[in-house]
């Protein structure tokens, strides 16, 4: 008979103890109330931020005018205060309870969620920057995963992609027409810069002339007076309408191309799905035929 074995020194300590039990339940739970939107916390928790993020950009945008800023400046500094406060906090902990916090930092919402803080404090040395903490209007964009509208972001996606797509075109059109409005207002300098009540008093003024009216915005703040220089201000602005029409154009083309190659998902809104599938390959779901 072998002596029985008697375990003369402790337990290994590769299994949690109940205190990191604890710690792990209580930031599973935090991710989820924070990250996730499927319990009623994470809603509500949702909901409580877009609420902080409206209101904090309308006091931003209320302290902009100087009436209002002159009778209820301290009360709306104070507001942006509390508010920068409460989004450092939950900036730090989406940070601290995040599986892979380097992930979140560099992502889309991170770097907002940053940004988003940051101008207030650079406001004690500087004068100016807490209007810039009116890019947490991008925070809104969480608004879709709220009132379940992922499905949706398939559009935004096929557009950009569209948009992708078509770069190197769009940037040639570009070139040609920043070319254009080169050439065309040195035309005009030379054509008008003689006259001594002219307002094309040199290039780069010329220059800013074409691009607005090309663009057809039309300032009015400068005008030709001769009549050759008023023929080709005529011939530019016809040629504005092409400035919308050829990008609009190259746009949709690459959004239909892309469009019939691919079906989005109803359901989840995945958007590489094939033209001839009839179900989803990420969650399974019958594709509209």
């Amino acid at each position: 008979m072998h002596p029985t074995h008697v375990h003369l020194y402790p337990m290994s300590n590769s299994e949690p103890s109940t205190l990191d039990k604890k710690r792990l339940s209580l930031r599973q739970k935090w991710h989820e109330i924070i990250f996730g939107h499927h319990t009623k916390e994470g809603k509500a928790f949702d909901v409580i931020l877009l609420w902080a993020i409206l209101l904090s950009i309308l006091a931003v945008i209320l302290e902009s005018v100087s009436e209002i800023r002159l009778k209820y400046g301290a009360i709306l500094t104070a507001m942006e205060w509390v508010f920068t406060i409460l989004f450092t906090i939950e900036y730090i902990l989406r940070i601290l309870i995040t599986k892979r916090p380097i992930k979140y930092i560099f992502s889309f919402y991170g770097i907002i969620d940053l940004l988003s803080t940051i101008p207030t404090y650079l406001a004690v040395f500087f004068v100016g920057p807490q209007f810039l903490a009116t890019i947490r209007i991008f925070r809104l964009l969480r608004v879709f995963r709220i009132l379940k509208l992922t499905r949706y972001m398939g559009e935004s996606k096929s557009l950009g992609q569209a948009l992708l797509a078509s770069r190197a075109k769009i940037i040639i059109f570009m070139g040609v027409i920043l070319s254009t409005t080169v050439l065309i207002g040195t035309l005009m300098y030379i054509i008008e810069g003689s006259y001594a009540n002219t307002e094309f008093t040199s290039i780069p003024r010329s220059i800013y002339w074409a691009i607005v009216t090309i663009t057809t915005v039309g300032y009015g703040d400068i005008a030709p007076i001769t009549s050759f220089g008023q023929f080709l201000s005529a011939i530019l602005m016809i040629l504005g309408y092409a400035v919308i029409a050829v990008p609009t154009g190259i746009v949709t083309n690459e959004m239909a191309k892309h469009n019939s190659e691919q079906t989005d998902c109803p359901r989840c809104g995945f958007v590489k799905n094939d033209g001839d599938a009839r179900f989803c390959k990420m969650c399974g779901e019958k594709l509209v035929d």
